[in-house]
């Protein structure tokens, strides 16, 4: 019995040992370290942290929504255009834009500035349309400190608080548009010719003014105003409405009982600016009109038919090969049809500017809102950093800013032609060396 107890003890031994066998060769020796598994004093290795991406934030200030929103599209689409020819980079810095609604109204436009930069972390702010808007927010850049470029607003407001104290108000930094009466002379001007050429003989020099009542309208109207009278007009009468006014009948009905020879005017609300030229036509007035800013959208001609005709505007034109491809590659991506003064220029605006953070990239290897200020102090103020036709300029020959907050006015720098406008064209009337027609008055 002992006997075949033992020999069964040495059965189960001799096939526990053989099992032990079959499987050791998938398991590693107890003093040898598996081959995937990393040594107790060689922790396994961590990931290097991605990098922080750096953001520059820009406030494009402009109506969106409001009585014109139809340039804040241009605006917009303008912005984006030139944007995504950088792929909205410099440097190592993503760049993103913040839209900022100015409802054409100063107090919304201020809180919106206020909301972009407390909320949303705006570091400079680019473009604008309305003086009204320009006065009152340049409270809130001097307030904190942002650098705004190429705000539109072009009333003798924004020079008077930027010259009178530079360190508080600076911040406004540049005009997109001059002061009227830079660019208002060129209407009186091209009068004045017409009227020594023998091409325009009205019975008496009498003038009347209209326009928005905003600091704009009241700027360009006063401004055009003296000069006439400079030139020798009377005068007669200032008129100055809502900047949403589409009902002009009794205005227009007195300017034509007080029989004026020169109608002249602006608004930058398209609705209210085509209204005021299609009743004009509708009660019947002969008087040569002024109306500085129709063209300001691309569908000026649908929007006043040739009601339009015998108008003057000052509009640049799409001059060269370059801005004729803007103007194509614009209306492709949105649908519409670009003004030089409203898409065109806020496209040089904002090209211009990416060249100022360029430039503040190169020179500081950072972009920050006191950096990029410093460049416009240290080199857009002071005449050597510019942008030209060479740099992408597609409206104007030379944007130059040595005489801030204004652009150089003149031939070579910034001016526009005088036009007058027929069948939904216009013809250059003045300066006499890009002058298509002589002036005409309306039958």
């Amino acid at each position: 019995m002992k006997t075949k107890t033992i020999v069964l003890l040495l059965i189960l031994l001799l096939t526990a040992s053989l099992l032990v066998a079959c499987s050791g060769s998938d398991q590693p020796a107890a003093d040898e370290p598996a081959a995937d598994a990393p040594a107790a004093d060689e922790p396994a290795a961590e990931e290097p942290a991605a990098a922080e991406e750096k953001v520059f934030k820009i406030g494009v200030l402009g109506p969106f929504t409001g009585p014109s929103a139809r340039t804040g599209e241009e605006f917009k689409v303008a912005a984006e255009m030139a944007m995504e020819a950088i792929d909205y980079t410099i440097g190592d810095y993503k760049i993103e834009l913040v839209w900022v609604d100015s409802q054409s109204d100063p107090e919304k436009a201020t809180r919106a500035y206020e909301e972009a930069i407390v909320k949303d972390g705006i570091q400079a702010g680019v473009l604008n349309w309305h003086s009204s808007v320009a006065v009152a927010v340049m409270e809130v850049t001097a307030k904190h400190k942002i650098p705004h470029f190429f705000g539109f607003g072009a009333t003798g407001v924004v020079n008077d608080k930027f010259n009178e104290d530079r360190d508080t108000y600076g911040y406004w930094t540049t005009k997109g548009w001059p002061i009227p009466s830079k660019l208002s002379q060129n209407y009186v001007t091209a009068i004045e010719d017409a009227i020594a050429a023998g091409v325009w003989s009205p019975e008496a020099k009498t003038a009347a003014v209209y326009g928005e009542d905003t600091d704009w309208g009241r700027s360009f109207g006063d401004g055009i105003g003296a000069q006439l009278e400079e030139a020798g007009w009377e005068v007669v009468d200032y008129q100055y409405f809502p900047i949403d006014q589409t009902e002009f009948y009794p205005l227009l009905n007195k300017f034509k009982d007080e029989n004026v020879a020169l109608i002249a005017g602006t608004s930058t609300a398209p609705p209210s600016l085509s209204a005021f030229i299609k009743q004009a036509d509708e009660v019947g007035i002969k008087s040569l009109i002024i109306a500085d800013g129709l063209g300001w959208v691309g569908e000026w001609y649908d929007l006043t038919g040739d009601s339009s005709n015998y108008v003057l505007d000052q509009i640049p034109g799409w001059t060269t090969d370059e801005s004729k491809a803007f103007a194509e590659a614009f209306e492709a991506k949105s649908g519409i049809a670009p003004s030089p003064s409203s898409g065109g220029l806020s496209y040089d605006g904002i090209n211009f500017f990416i060249k100022v953070l360029q430039t503040t990239y190169d020179d500081t290897g950072e972009l920050s809102s006191a950096a990029v200020y410093k460049t416009v102090q240290d080199k857009v103020w002071t005449g050597e950093l510019t942008f030209t036709t060479e740099d992408g300029a597609i409206v104007m020959s030379k944007y130059d800013f040595s005489d801030p907050p204004d652009a150089i006015v003149g031939k070579g720098y910034y001016t526009f032609p005088v036009l007058q406008y027929m069948n939904g064209e216009g013809h250059t009337i003045w300066p006499p060396e890009f002058q298509e027609v002589d002036l005409q008055q309306k039958p």
